[in-house]
């Protein structure tokens, strides 16, 4: 098995950044950022869901933030304590007579937007978002289909990069 180098430490401030490496290129990319710890452990674990059934395998890195550092966390850790559970949907008792829950697809592209705009806010410099941004960013990721999230996000990195 070939060696591969050190995920560097995230740029900015500290928040929870994963990072994936690209066996192509030899390099490391951020996939996913937040400044909380459930989005991103979220991002790993569909990312490494998807990488798996394809067959393939999924070097990643956890960052966070820990007394106002970086620290490096063990992302294998937190992708799996996060995996989703085909398993336990089927038994907890949901018929389909009702729409009382959305479909998995449903809720991986609420999920989707809701990432595109914290990216988005990230990339325009806006790390430390509180409760409030968060309620704003689920009512538009609610609202709103994937395209013109992903026309906000694209608007937000274009602001950051006039400032």
């Amino acid at each position: 098995m070939p060696t591969r180098p050190q995920s560097p430490q995230p740029s900015g401030t500290p928040r929870w950044v994963a990072m994936v490496y690209r066996p192509s290129s030899e390099t490391w990319a951020v996939c996913a950022e937040s400044p909380h710890r459930s989005p991103v452990q979220y991002a790993l674990a569909e990312m490494a869901h998807t990488v798996r059934a394809r067959g393939g395998d999924l070097e990643v890195a956890l960052w966070g933030p820990r007394a106002g550092a970086w620290e490096r966390v063990d992302a294998f850790a937190a992708t799996t304590a996060t995996a989703p559970v085909p398993a336990a949907e089927a038994s907890s008792g949901a018929s389909s007579s009702g729409p009382e829950r959305p479909s998995r697809l449903t809720e991986r592209m609420d999920g989707r937007r809701r990432q595109v705009l914290v990216a988005g806010l990230g990339k325009a410099g806006l790390h430390d978002l509180g409760p409030d941004d968060f309620g704003a960013v689920e009512a538009l990721a609610e609202r709103l289909d994937e395209t013109t999230v992903r026309r906000v996000a694209h608007w937000l990195a274009l602001a950051a990069g006039r400032r």
